[in-house]
C-alpha cells in the first residue's frame, strides 16, 4: 500500500509526495534530493528574498521585463513558483522592488557625492558617482534604462533622471546668480548636463573604452566648457528651412 504525505516548501506550503517513490529511485538520486531540499529550508525568508532578486536582475537586464517569466526565475533560484509569488505576489511586484532598490541605491550615490562647493567640482562629483554606479551595479542600470509596463507605476529612468537634475540646480541657480545669468533657467540646464552625462553612461556600459574617469574627464569638459561660454540671450543663428 502506497502512503501520500506532505513535504514541506520554502514558504511553508506542502506538496504531496509517494513514500514508495525513493524505492524506485536510485539512491544516488534520492540522496541528492534531500540534500536540494535540506538546503532549501537553511535558507531564511530573508536570505530567499535577496537571492530572488538577484536572479531576476541578472534576467531583466539580460532578456527585458517582458520576455523573463516566473517559471525562468524559479527554476534559476532553485525554488518553485509558489515561493516567488509568496515573496512578491507577481513579476510586476518583483520588478517594482528592483526598481526602487536601483533608483534607492543610484539617488544615494549621487546624494552622497555632492560635497564641494563649486560648480566644476560638483559636476566631476555627480558624473562621476553616475559612472561608478554603471561600473557597480550594471545589471541595475541595464533594468532602469529598459521600459516595461510596470515602470510607469514605479517610475522610470526619465524621472530618475529629474530626482538627481533637481539636486544639481539649486546649486546650479546659485552659480547663474552670481555669474549674472538668469537662474530661473538652472533647472533646464541642469536636466541638459544630467541628460548628457545619463546618455554617455548608457554608450560607455556597452563599449567600456575609454577607461571610466577618461570618460567623466571628457563629459565635464564638454559640459563645463559650455557653461562657462554661455550666452545671457542665446539665439539661433538659422531660419526654418536651413537657411542661415
Amino acid at each position: 500500500m502506497t502512503t501520500v504525505t506532505e513535504a514541506p516548501n520554502d514558504d511553508g506550503t506542502t506538496e504531496p509526495t509517494d513514500d514508495a517513490a525513493p524505492a524506485r529511485r536510485p539512491r544516488t538520486e534520492r540522496v541528492r534530493t534531500e540534500r536540494v531540499r535540506t538546503e532549501r529550508v537553511r535558507m531564511s525568508g530573508r536570505e530567499r528574498r535577496e537571492q530572488l532578486v538577484d536572479v531576476a536582475r541578472r534576467l531583466f537586464a539580460e532578456k527585458g521585463f517582458e520576455a523573463v517569466t516566473i517559471e525562468e526565475i524559479a527554476a534559476q533560484a532553485s525554488v518553485s513558483k509558489p515561493v516567488v509569488y509568496e515573496h512578491f505576489g507577481s513579476k510586476d511586484g518583483l520588478y517594482a522592488v528592483i526598481v526602487d532598490r536601483e533608483m534607492n541605491i543610484l539617488l544615494g550615490m549621487v546624494s552622497d557625492s555632492l560635497t564641494a562647493d563649486n560648480p566644476r567640482a560638483l559636476l566631476e562629483q555627480a558624473a562621476r558617482a553616475l559612472f561608478d554606479y554603471i561600473e557597480e551595479r550594471s545589471d541595475g542600470f541595464r533594468v532602469l534604462v529598459r521600459d516595461s509596463p510596470v515602470a510607469q507605476n514605479t517610475g522610470n529612468f526619465a524621472s530618475l533622471l529629474r530626482d538627481v537634475a533637481s539636486q544639481v540646480d539649486e546649486r546650479l541657480a546659485r552659480e547663474f546668480d552670481r555669474s549674472g545669468f538668469p537662474s530661473k533657467f538652472a533647472p533646464m540646464y541642469a536636466n541638459m548636463l544630467v541628460g548628457m552625462v545619463a546618455l554617455t553612461g548608457q554608450w560607455w556600459l556597452d563599449v567600456r573604452k575609454p577607461k571610466k574617469d577618461e570618460v567623466v574627464a571628457h563629459v565635464v569638459n564638454l559640459a563645463w566648457n559650455g557653461i562657462v561660454g554661455l550666452e545671457k540671450k542665446p539665439r539661433l543663428v538659422t531660419e526654418r528651412g536651413g537657411a542661415s
